[in-house]
């Protein structure tokens, strides 16, 4: 079972969501697949993801430790730190916010969804949220898949490469924090979110 979380201002119709989606309809997963519109507030975001996967544990049956993976990207692979570490899972991690609090509180203020143009607001109490849901560094990296790339106009991919040392995956040349191309590491998410560890541990840098 994969739990998809997307990015700040984002939403399921982004283009990583989108093909992740597909191939795992393409697989005759699409019951197993969980990507939700999150909510500006970090801690109702948190409270969705927790009751839509104890949904599906109830009605599959599936072992938290080991059927399940959570995917996050830029935000929401934050998210994705936070809850992998809450339920000791599987999580692959795409451009993640590392210090999220100190980066979103930036972003106080009114914006628009990126795939709507609907207004929200992202208060000051929602960086208080990030702060105190911090999990700190990964307790097992292995379980842990991070695809950075070092041409993040957003983020720094440093942080993100030190955070997961020691974690599967790769750190790209170029690229940008959309992850341009992202379809060409696609198989290989998967494949790690499915059970599968392809990738020799990032070194640190």
């Amino acid at each position: 079972m994969i739990l998809y979380l997307h990015g700040f201002r984002s939403s399921p119709q982004s283009h990583k969501a989108t093909l992740m989606a597909h191939a795992m309809q393409e697989r005759g997963l699409q019951d197993r697949w969980i990507c939700p519109q999150l909510p500006a507030s970090p801690y109702e975001a948190i409270k969705l993801c927790k009751q839509l996967v104890q949904q599906a544990q109830a009605r599959t049956g599936v072992d938290l430790s080991d059927g399940l993976a959570v995917i996050g990207s830029s935000l929401g692979g934050y998210y994705a730190n936070c809850l992998a570490e809450h339920w000791k899972c599987r999580a692959v991690v795409l451009n993640p916010a590392v210090h999220a609090a100190r980066d979103l509180a930036t972003q106080v203020g009114e914006h628009n969804m990126y795939h709507s143009d609907a207004p929200f607001v992202f208060l000051p109490e929602y960086v208080n949220e990030l702060a105190e849901m911090a999990t700190g560094r990964p307790a097992d990296p292995s379980r842990y898949y991070l695809l950075a790339a070092k041409g993040d106009e957003v983020l720094d991919w440093r942080e993100m490469a030190d955070w997961y040392a020691g974690s599967h995956g790769h750190i790209l040349e170029g690229g940008d924090h959309g992850l341009t191309g992202f379809e060409h590491w696609l198989p290989e998410v998967l494949n790690f979110a499915l059970g599968s560890t392809p990738t020799d541990p990032i070194p640190k840098i």
